[in-house]
């Protein structure tokens, strides 16, 4: 009986009812091992005391949006789309560096900077002749190549190490502005770390920080200007042709990924000239152009990275009228 006397009420009718379909569903062993199984026929027509308990319309009673299953859309920076296959998740940094830029390039940069930086370290006296401005550059250029990879989405060679690499290498770069025999030496020291690195080790020294990592203290703007500039001349000779085009694509297509990579390090919090629109805004359309030509180029669409190839000379050529240094 129910608390008010009136038999079992709605709850028991539902006990019933759930009792009922079960033992309708029971099957029956016959012989050894086989199994018949008995289903009861559904009724014609429900009656009103058993329809009560369910509910005509459930989304009716649902709150809120309902959830889309669809696959999600990637985006890459400036609206220029990305791949199906691109990481679902941003790297630790916040931002999916793999819209922009390979592990392979990563590597390849990294091995080219270790070139620059062995020619420019040989002799003592082309070091402090000009050769501690390329290992600049070169040291430069390697940080940023750890600290994206320190960032990147997705496992990637060296991740382990990169944090580490990018602030020996970052301070390497600050202290060849000027060619003397304590950052010669220390441009060796970071040599052999590097070499340690392309053998599969890790370097011995540490580099100290006393606060959070920032973009702004991996490389100086003009040393990256000069990377950029080396960039771009390598990637100018694809526009000649479609020949060219093709010609030129695999090492194009290396560049354009630097340059995009630049193009957004540098658009980074509490770098210089952060906090000026015009100068993010250049970076911005820098990156883009980049990233059109690295699309244009794994297309092998000729015309498209043509005019990215144009686009790109026009931003570098408009930041370089409003900010020089």
């Amino acid at each position: 009986m129910d608390q008010d006397g009136r038999g079992f009420g709605n709850r028991g009718r539902r006990v019933v009812l759930v009792l009922g379909l079960v033992l309708a569903g029971v099957g029956v062993v016959r012989g050894a091992g086989s199994v018949e199984v008995k289903r009861a026929r559904p009724p014609q027509k429900w009656d009103r005391s058993t329809t009560s308990i369910f509910i005509d319309n459930a989304l009716a009673t649902l709150e809120g949006d309902r959830p889309t299953f669809g696959g999600r859309p990637a985006t890459a920076p400036g609206g220029s789309g990305g791949s199906a296959d691109e990481p679902d998740m941003p790297g630790p940094g916040g931002f999916k560096w793999s819209t922009l830029i390979s592990e392979e390039t990563l590597t390849d940069e990294v091995k080219e900077q270790k070139g620059v930086v062995t020619e420019a370290t040989a002799r003592p006296s082309d070091f402090k002749g000009g050769g501690y401005d390329k290992a600049r550059v070169a040291f430069s250029s390697l940080a940023l190549a750890f600290g994206v990879i320190a960032a990147y989405d997705g496992d990637i060679r060296w991740r382990k190490q990169s944090a580490t690499a990018r602030d020996l290498f970052a301070r390497a770069g600050f202290n060849c502005k000027v060619g003397t025999d304590q950052s010669l030496a220390e441009s060796k020291a970071r040599l052999a770390d590097l070499a340690t690195l392309l053998e599969g080790g890790a370097p011995q020294a540490r580099a100290d920080r006393d606060e959070d990592f920032k973009w702004s203290q991996v490389a100086g703007r003009p040393a990256l200007m000069k990377r950029l500039e080396e960039a771009e001349k390598r990637i100018s000779p694809a526009a000649s042709s479609k020949g060219d085009f093709q010609k030129q694509s695999a090492a194009a297509l290396r560049e354009a990924e630097i340059v995009a990579a630049i193009g957004e390090a540098i658009r980074q919090p509490a770098y210089e000239y952060h906090e000026d629109d015009s100068y993010r805004g250049h970076a911005a359309a820098m990156r883009d152009a980049a990233a059109r030509l690295r699309t244009a180029l794994q297309k092998g669409d000729y015309e498209s990275g043509r005019t990215a190839i144009g686009e790109l000379k026009k931003s570098c050529d408009a930041c370089h009228g409003d900010f020089r240094g």
